[in-house]
Formats: structure tokens, sequence, C-alpha cells
């Protein structure tokens, strides 16, 4: 996976890792809890504003170039998608005086956690790239769960032969085992 997460962030840099619906991952109910301004990062705010963060931390997700990829924040029933964004941006926009006019529904992304500003819902959906399994945060039930061999890779086919020869060299350097020396006749002291 060492070499798939590199190949990715490559990719995001060049803008291409978000057409791969294949490398994707739900997270289909993500509770939410309020909380104050600071833990939001919001120390600026003071009027009408209140927010939202994840319950828990989000499992380990590829850093691209721009944070972690994520693709989608939306409604439970996917019907509304939230804008992603900074805390700082944030307080920067809530400043203008047309804000007021503005009805997108912001989230960012700090230490682990989602948060959300004036957002009314209990829980959203993430669509993201976990590094790891993310079947234990989607089953209710051990039954419901999938056993990770069983589950496909993440990775955008066209990077498998990208990361067959890294992982290649990689064990050719760990596996390099010295030539036998050849015996030349005519010098003994060899």
């Amino acid at each position: 996976m060492k070499h798939a997460k590199l190949l990715m962030r490559r990719q995001d840099n060049l803008n291409r890792i978000m057409r791969f619906s294949s490398v994707f991952q739900a997270l289909d109910f993500v509770e939410l809890i309020e909380v104050d301004r600071a833990q939001a990062q919001c120390h600026c705010i003071t009027t009408n504003c209140y927010f939202k963060r994840t319950k828990d931390k989000l499992p380990a997700m590829i850093e691209g170039f721009h944070g972690p990829l994520i693709r989608s924040v939306t409604s439970l029933d996917i019907s509304e998608e939230l804008t992603p964004t900074f805390s700082t941006t944030f307080e920067q926009m809530s400043r203008q005086k047309t804000f007021k006019y503005n009805k997108k529904k912001y989230y960012w992304y700090f230490d682990g956690h989602l948060y959300f500003p004036n957002l009314d819902w209990d829980a959203v959906r993430v669509e993201a790239i976990f590094e790891g399994d993310i079947s234990t945060y989607n089953c209710t039930t051990a039954e419901d769960c999938d056993y990770i061999q069983d589950k496909n890779i993440n990775v955008p086919e066209y990077l498998f032969s990208e990361i067959e020869q890294l992982v290649l060299r990689d064990l050719g350097v760990m596996l390099n085992i010295p030539q036998d020396v050849q015996h030349d006749n005519k010098h003994v002291a060899r």
C-alpha cells in the first residue's frame, strides 16, 4: 500500500484521482455533535454561528496536495453536498456584508474531524480515500462485516504496473544476493 499511496498522491497533484470512483469508499453514517468556536478553530466569529463536528475521529485518509482526499461530504440521502473550505477562509467569508445571502453549507477538516458551521443535521455521509479497511465503521454486527482479504484494493488499475515495478525494485534490493566470484586459474592468490 506504501507505493499505492505515493502514486495516488502524485495523481492528486495532477488532478486525476477524483475521476476514479473505484478508489473512494463511503462512510454512510457519521454522527455529529455540537462544539464551541474554539474547538472549531473559529475564534473571530461571534454572532449567529454554531458549529458541529464528527463525534469520532475519521479513519486515516490518504493525504493529497490540499489535505485529505475527500471526494464529497453529503447529507445521508446524498441530496445535498457540502462545500469544502478552511476555518480561516470561512471566518473571512462570514465577515463580508453579502455573506447573509450565502446559502451554501460548508465543512473543513482539522485534527481528524470534520467541522460544520450552521448545520442542523445529525449525521453526514463521507466519501474519501481511506488508508485502511473501513468496514467496521459501516457494519453494525459481526455478520455484516467482510474480511479484508475479500475486499477489492482501492487503487486505479492503470497504476498497478507502476506499483508492481516499485515493489519488485524494493524486493530486488532486499534480496540482492552477491554473485559468486569465478576462479581464475592463472592467479593463485584469488
